[in-house]
């Protein structure tokens, strides 16, 4: 299915175009040799309330207040670079996928690493950059786009799943909308930081399709690169209690 394909689909239809839909055999058969990661949202840097997502046309990038789309796997992602990161795809000196071991050096348990603590790093930063990975589903696509979620939106999408779960819902039984609002950490910098609400609440139908997809991406996320859209995290603290944000394990 090329891209012309993807954008004629019928979004009235929500999310049951999945019906017909395999990932694995469609990046098998039209990503053979190619590079089969996924399109990435990036948020701003400097308080901006903007994202940027990928275009219609390759290379190019559409700014956006907010979108939606069901979140399909979330999962942490550590990395220690013991030389300054400068973008890339290079793999880092220690990472984790799980936030609990880290692979590498020093690797080991990332709790109890000294350089996973507030401190070890430049401007009372973790010298261990801590993200989350959302992989997104936006009505009318098939492919997910995915956003990496610095240290300062950690607290609110913590917050976020946590009121799903209370009223018995999974991220993957809603369609999330997506924005950004400004915020001040405790040394004055300013920030971009997430922001999640419920949009609606997906049909038995739609999250019957919703359930395998979602299953898939959790067992491709562990060959996508650790490229990280932002590498720099300001925010390290709650601005409002200086209290230490925790990363969603």
């Amino acid at each position: 299915m090329n891209k012309n394909e993807i954008a004629a689909m019928d979004t009235e239809r929500g999310y049951l175009a999945l019906s017909d839909f395999n990932l694995n055999e469609a990046l098998s058969e039209e990503l053979a040799g190619l590079d089969g990661g996924f399109e990435r949202i990036k948020l701003p840097a400097g308080g901006s309330t903007t994202f940027e997502i990928p275009g219609e046309e390759p290379g190019k990038t559409e700014a956006v207040k907010e979108f939606s789309g069901v979140i399909l796997y979330h999962h942490p992602l550590y990395a220690f670079y013991r030389d300054k990161y400068a973008g890339g795809t290079n793999p880092p000196d220690c990472g984790s996928y799980d936030g609990v071991t880290g692979q590498g050096d020093p690797g080991g348990s990332c709790a109890a690493c000294p350089l996973n603590q507030f401190g070890s790093g430049e401007n009372g930063a973790k010298a261990c950059k801590n993200r989350r990975r959302i992989y997104i589903l936006r009505e009318g696509e098939i492919l997910p786009l995915l956003l990496s979620l610095p240290t300062g939106s950690l607290k609110e999408f913590s917050r976020y799943v946590k009121r799903l779960l209370a009223r018995g819902k999974k991220t993957n039984s809603v369609v999330t909308r997506f924005s950004l609002t400004k915020a001040t950490n405790a040394g004055g910098i300013a920030y971009s930081q997430a922001q999640f609400a419920v949009e609606r609440g997906l049909s038995s139908e739609e999250y019957a399709l919703i359930g395998p997809l979602s299953g898939q991406i959790k067992a491709r996320s562990r060959i996508v690169s650790y490229e990280v859209d932002n590498p720099m995290d300001a925010p390290m603290a709650d601005p409002e209690t200086g209290e230490i944000i925790p990363a969603l394990n």
